[in-house]
């Protein structure tokens, strides 16, 4: 399910002081959980200045849903914008990261121009709205959630508050 976060944002993007400005954050400091938590997982991380709508790589992620194996292109999605800070709304970075995972280019950029999964995305973005959804990611199980990147420990604190036991 897709989410609409800070759909707002400009094709250009939005510096991150800027969307945080009053807010009462410290970026740096919110850099150095996030760097913590990703090594924590052996995940990539960098250091991002801007923020980018990625209303259209939910739908060109909706089409490769559909058509193939999608986790490559989800992980190239990440991976430009978490690490290497890439505009994920512009239309030409989209239709390469597609191709770069041997998805056809002429095709990801029909996806897009025709908007051939903004209906799906919608809908994804009003279930999110009905189901409480705040922020990405969210985790939901047994009528509790958490919002945001979290550790291990969070999550498994998340399954024994619904109920769940661990296995061994």
């Amino acid at each position: 399910m897709f989410f609409p976060l800070h759909p707002e944002t400009p094709p250009d993007g939005r510096s991150l002081a800027t969307l945080f400005a009053g807010r009462g954050g410290d970026l740096e400091a919110m850099y150095q959980r996030m760097t913590r938590l990703m090594d924590a997982e052996g995940l990539p991380y960098g250091r991002r200045t801007h923020t980018f709508n990625s209303r259209l790589a939910q739908e060109l992620a909706k089409w490769a849903d559909a058509v193939t194996g999608s986790q490559p292109l989800h992980d190239r999605f990440y991976r430009a914008y978490f690490v290497d800070g890439r505009n994920i709304g512009d239309v030409d970075v989209l239709v390469e990261l597609a191709a770069s995972v041997g998805l056809r280019a002429e095709e990801a950029r029909l996806v897009i121009d025709e908007r051939r999964y903004k209906g799906a995305v919608d809908a994804d973005w009003e279930l999110s709205a009905r189901s409480g959804v705040t922020g990405v990611p969210t985790f939901v199980a047994g009528g509790h959630q958490v919002v945001g990147a979290q550790s291990e420990e969070g999550l498994r604190q998340l399954m024994s508050a619904a109920g769940a036991t661990a296995r061994r």
